[in-house]
């Protein structure tokens, strides 16, 4: 229910609230501001309610570009989980939502870049309409200020010939404009679901674009095109007091009214906003090269049916705790690219490994790269270990652990972990029963994981402490003669499908039953 999301998530649900009010509040302040300030009367005669809009969602383009680097700095993540490690787990677990919380405030700059450049598309077709204007009215006198000195224009288009198109690709804010959105748009478009998964690539190398998004962010507003009236001009020739004398002026001119109005541009502000995310994020990238450059010593290579690559690796200094990731490179493959894998290794053991399915082009590239590689290991390199342990498994005594496909690995390093504990009889290991759930679509992707069951299965039995894990395998694709080999070796002690004393199960576990199972196991 909602009640218990909040109960768990609110910390997330805080945060959202607080980045949701302040988008709001910048949005609706500057909208009334531009669209009432009296610096902004004579603006608003040649352009209109546009004025504001631009404006309003500029401030909140600002905040947001702010926002969109911190939720992907993972070492200064890994700072804040080590500072609050006296908070409580479910608020550590808050910052494990980061790419969530980075994908809400990109989307949300998309639409502000819509609302913003939609605006400026009417401006620029207002100041080319005042520009023409009937002659005496007051939208062409301002428009024809220009003619009075080089500090009183306030219409950017200056001659009859000058045409939007020319305005938004000669100058700063009309090209820089074109190139960020273009960025961004490149950014938004090649980070969906099936661009990642098919053409990582894609996604990795266009979202590098970033760098031309916040030089032609910080660029953006150098040249001021949208201007005000100056505090100075103000007090000399106040708007709601002079404005009705611009379009009747006498040659002799005797009135307080008599001086024409001058206008200043709206200073540059983004750089103020995102200078230092940006050196945070520098100071980030630095500390990943200078991570990358430790020496990683790969100790063994395993490779398992279905195509899945074990790594088993040292690195000094390095110290992991179940449930975490790390970023991995292959300089032979890609010096740019790194991705992440679950750890499965325990935190007992002398190494940290990890297990890589074929699943692009990068991964089918690495395997193939080690299995061509007899004599010399290619070099790797790592970065993390990252996010927040998922060891309070260890609180509870009885857990319920469920996985899918690949998506297993997590658990590889939690039953190893818990069975190092069980040896050592640990007394801060409060389990007392596991029921591990691990759902497969074909029978390959069983293998490689096998292994750590049977061991566990074998070693548990030695010590007579055969039901301490329960699990449950299931297959959710098979073909009739997957079907027919099972029940013709029904009666055997071991399943045909994986060797283990637990049969699998074909199709997908009926969850009502199972919770219903293990509550009335333990009604406690």
């Amino acid at each position: 229910t909602m009640g218990n999301w909040l109960v768990n998530h609110w910390f997330s649900a805080a945060v959202l609230a607080a980045w949701l009010g302040i988008n709001i509040f910048l949005f609706t302040y500057y909208f009334l501001f531009f669209d009432q300030d009296e610096r902004y009367f004579y603006t608003r005669v040649i352009l209109g309610p546009a004025l504001a809009w631009a404006r309003a969602s500029a401030k909140c383009l600002n905040f947001n570009s702010m926002l969109i680097l911190l939720p992907v700095c993972r070492n200064l993540l890994s700072f804040l989980r080590g500072t609050c490690s006296c908070c409580r787990r479910t608020l550590r677990k808050q910052l494990d939502h980061n790419l969530t919380f980075h994908k809400l405030v990109a989307y949300t700059l998309a639409l502000f870049t819509a609302v913003h450049t939609i605006a400026h598309l009417f401006n620029l077709e207002r100041y080319n309409h005042s520009q023409q204007a009937p002659a005496g009215s007051l939208p062409a006198v301002l428009s024809k200020m220009h003619l009075q000195g080089s500090n009183k224009w306030l219409n950017p288009i200056h001659s009859n010939q000058t045409t939007v198109e020319y305005v938004a690709f000669t100058t700063i804010p009309g090209l820089t404009g074109v190139i960020i959105t273009l960025a961004l748009i490149l950014m938004v478009t090649s980070s969906t679901e099936f661009i990642r998964r098919n053409y990582f690539e894609v996604f990795w190398y266009t979202h590098h674009l970033f760098i031309i998004y916040f030089a032609g962010l910080v660029i953006h507003g150098i040249a001021g095109l949208v201007r005000g009236q100056t505090e100075e001009s103000m007090e000399e020739v106040h708007p709601h007091r002079c404005a009705k004398y611009l379009t009747q002026k006498d040659e002799d001119c005797r009135q307080n009214c008599c001086k024409d109005p001058e206008f200043g541009s709206i200073p540059a502000e983004s750089w103020k906003w995102v200078l230092a995310p940006v050196l945070l994020y520098i100071f980030e990238r630095i500390l990943r090269i200078w991570r990358a450059w430790q020496k990683v010593v790969v100790t063994k290579v395993v490779m398992h049916p279905a195509r899945v690559l074990e790594l088993q690796m040292q690195k000094k200094g390095f110290r992991m705790e179940v449930g975490q990731y790390i970023f991995v490179n292959c300089p032979d493959i890609s010096l740019l690219e790194w991705h992440p894998f679950t750890l499965t290794s325990a935190p007992e053991e002398d190494f940290f490994s990890i297990h890589i399915r074929a699943a692009g082009d990068w991964t089918e590239r690495l395997i193939d790269t080690f299995q061509q590689q007899k004599m010399e290991i290619p070099r790797i390199e790592v970065d993390g270990p990252f996010g927040t342990a998922s060891e309070d498994v260890l609180q509870y005594e009885v857990a319920m652990l469920v996985g899918a496909g690949i998506g297993v690995t997590p658990f590889a390093s939690i039953l190893k972990s818990i069975w190092y504990k069980f040896q050592q009889d640990d007394q801060t290991l409060k389990t007392k029963k596991i029921y591990f759930y691990w759902l497969c679509r074909d029978t390959g992707a069983f293998a490689w994981f096998n292994d750590l069951l049977a061991s566990l299965e074998q070693k548990m039995a030695e010590s007579g402490k055969a039901d301490f894990l329960t699990y449950r395998l299931f297959l959710t694709g098979w073909d009739n003669s997957i079907a027919n080999n099972v029940a013709l070796r029904f009666d055997n002690a071991t399943d045909t499908v994986t060797g283990l004393r637990h049969k699998t199960i074909f199709g997908r576990p009926m969850w009502n039953s199972e919770f219903a199972a293990v509550a009335t196991a333990h009604p406690r």
